[in-house]
């Protein structure tokens, strides 16, 4: 099993750069039973969660990923628990804003899809 701190940085980079360049794509990533709470607003399934995600009024953004944590989340199945925090940079703002998230990831033939999602904004 390759290491999941690779396999979580891996992740990390396709999902922030397809979020900042095309954020329909990531419907591919979830599934029906998949659910994302988005600053406490709860959504099931890939069709829901993408919609949610396109209709973010968020304008051009790019993610920067200032820490990254990884943990295996079963003994018996190569499942993982991503926690991610960094900035996101909003149509060029001087004063990005600092985020969290973290991904419940299972594996998926020779790939993962995301069983949980939960995304918040950190106010000082």
């Amino acid at each position: 099993m390759a290491d999941i701190t690779d396999i979580a940085k891996q992740f990390t980079t396709y999902y922030y750069s397809t979020f900042d360049n095309n954020r329909a794509l990531l419907e591919n990533l979830y599934r029906p039973e998949s659910m994302l709470t988005w600053e406490g607003d709860r959504i099931q399934s890939a069709a829901l969660i993408s919609k949610k995600l396109v209709d973010l009024p968020l304008g051009n953004v790019r993610h920067e990923v200032t820490t990254l944590d990884a943990q295996p989340s079963s003994p018996t199945v190569a499942s993982l628990i991503v926690s991610v925090t960094g900035l996101l940079v909003v149509d060029q703002e001087q004063n990005p804003l600092q985020f969290s998230q973290i991904f419940h990831l299972i594996p998926d033939g020779g790939s993962y899809y995301v069983l949980n999602d939960i995304f918040r904004l950190n106010y000082g």
